[in-house]
């Protein structure tokens, strides 16, 4: 994983759990590696994944089984809403970067629509 100097590196690795969430790669009720793990994985500090973690439990999408780890939680509702969010912010980006492009809202939508089209993109 390679990170951005502009978003701190607990947000990044946040987002990164998300969506491996919302992809399904890791599934409500599993357990996610632990703290030391996905520091060894990620290249980072541990304390940096803990910040993460701590906020993921703080919103409830895991919860901690002391003794066991972190697993995702098994509310599905709450997955289906992180997962909107992850959808909102990469659109948002996406709209960004074309703006700062010099495309209009307008323009962006013709190009992802002539886009989608010739790459047959269902």
């Amino acid at each position: 994983m390679e990170f951005q100097d502009n978003i701190p590196i607990y947000v990044q690795i946040e987002k990164y759990l998300y969506r491996q969430i919302a992809l399904g790669k890791i599934k409500p009720g599993e357990k996610v590696p632990s703290v030391r793990q996905l520091a060894v994985d990620l290249t980072v500090n541990v304390n940096t994944v803990q910040r993460a973690l701590n906020q993921m439990n703080n919103e409830g999408i895991l919860e901690v089984k002391r003794g066991l780890g972190s697993f995702v939680t098994r509310d599905t509702g709450l997955i289906l809403k992180k997962r909107e969010e992850l959808i909102q912010d990469t659109m948002s980006e996406f709209l960004e970067s074309t703006r700062q492009l010099g495309l209009s809202s307008k323009q962006t939508l013709e190009k992802l629509k002539k886009f989608i089209e010739e790459k047959k993109v269902d």
